[in-house]
């Protein structure tokens, strides 16, 4: 059986909204504004340093392998060339 008490009954807490302070006294939808903007600039970062471009047609995608398969290549015979100094020996 519970007991009646004339205390106020516990107050609900105020239901999360874009307008409740977070941090700082910021609202939640600057809070959220100031990450976003955050994350936004990293991925900018990284893709200028890292120039990480997809390429968009299948014309590039071949060119790309094309340009790799001759880098290959060139890399394959460059090893075969014997060193400059036996190049260059002056026989007798």
């Amino acid at each position: 059986l519970p007991q009646a008490t004339t205390e106020p009954p516990k107050k609900k807490p105020d239901p999360v909204t874009s307008e409740t302070v977070v941090i700082w006294g910021l609202r939640l939808w600057q809070v959220i504004g100031i990450f976003a903007i955050f994350v936004l600039a990293v991925i900018i970062t990284l893709c200028c340093i890292f120039k990480c471009r997809i390429p968009r047609t299948k014309k590039e995608i071949e060119a790309r392998y094309a340009q790799r398969q001759a880098a290959k290549t060139y890399a394959d015979k460059l090893e075969t060339v014997p060193p400059l100094n036996e190049l260059t020996e002056i026989p007798g």
